[in-house]
C-alpha cells in the first residue's frame, strides 16, 4: 500500500469538473484508490464519493492505492492535484 498526504492546489479544489478529471484519471489505474479527508473516505473512482468529499483548495487530503501500479496512480493523481490552475 503507498500512502501520501498533501494540500490541494485546484483553484475550485475537487468542485464538478476538476472531480470528473480526477475520477478519470483514477480509473486509468488498476489499483484500488482512496481518498481521505477528516477521517472520512471515498473510492477515488466514484464521481459521487469524490464530489461527497468537497474538497476545497488549500485543505489536506491523504491518498490511498493498493494494487500493481499504486506508486504510478499515487504520483499522477498527486501531481494532478498540485496544479494551481485548472
Amino acid at each position: 500500500m503507498t500512502k501520501t498526504s498533501l494540500v490541494v492546489h485546484l483553484q475550485h479544489g475537487l468542485q464538478a469538473r476538476a472531480a470528473t478529471d480526477f475520477v478519470q484519471k483514477a480509473s486509468y489505474f488498476n489499483s484500488d484508490i482512496t481518498i481521505v479527508k477528516n477521517e472520512k473516505s471515498a473510492a477515488a473512482k466514484s464521481i459521487m464519493g469524490v464530489m461527497a468529499m468537497a474538497v476545497r483548495k488549500g485543505e489536506e487530503i491523504i491518498l490511498m492505492a493498493n494494487g500493481t501500479d499504486e506508486q504510478k496512480a499515487i504520483k499522477s493523481l498527486e501531481g494532478f492535484l498540485s496544479k494551481k490552475e485548472y
